[in-house]
């Protein structure tokens, strides 16, 4: 773990430097999860929601953190979660199938007046959208954020070898995907 995660937790931890070590957390990782969070419900309303629940979730636990992961890690699988619950809870209220969730996603990207970029963004984030959940997320984490599969494995609490098949399988549907159009 880094030191300057480890002083952070260490400081969250203490009564008298916490809300200034929050504030530093917020501020160190607040992007980074909400483009995740973004990437996986794609509504700039609800990623900024969970944000929110994420942070919420991070106060109250993180003096039962253990620090058997990295701080990096716990917070993407907290908001991996959070994220994947908010999409269970929606197929659940809506009575989506699998396939509803990702039209659900395809219809709240087209719709969804913060997105921006060129044709070929565009094209690629709805073929990511069209993946199956697993899929979805692992292509996500490995393309955009730069995660390495160990980093991916511990947060989704997988094994390597699952990751990169299903890293691969996305790739090959993208393609397939473009080859189509």
């Amino acid at each position: 773990m880094i030191d300057k995660d480890r002083d952070l937790i260490l400081d969250l931890k203490t009564e008298g430097k916490r809300d200034l070590a929050f504030s530093l957390l917020v501020q160190t990782y607040q992007q980074r999860l909400y483009w995740h969070i973004r990437k996986i419900v794609v509504s700039h309303d609800d990623a900024d929601d969970l944000m929110q629940n994420v942070f919420i979730k991070v106060w109250k636990n993180i003096d039962s953190f253990r620090e058997d992961s990295s701080l990096f890690t716990w917070l993407f699988r907290i908001a991996t979660n959070e994220s994947l619950s908010f999409l269970q809870q929606k197929k659940r209220r809506n009575i989506l199938s699998n396939d509803g969730i990702s039209e659900y996603l395809v219809e709240t990207y087209e719709s969804d007046a913060h997105f921006e970029g060129e044709e070929l963004q565009k094209r690629l984030q709805l073929a990511v959208l069209k993946l199956p959940e697993k899929q979805r997320l692992v292509f996500n984490m490995k393309y955009y954020d730069e995660m390495k599969y160990e980093e991916i494995a511990e947060i989704l609490k997988t094994s390597v070898g699952a990751l990169k098949a299903s890293y691969h399988h996305a790739v090959k549907k993208i393609e397939a995907h473009f080859e189509g159009e």
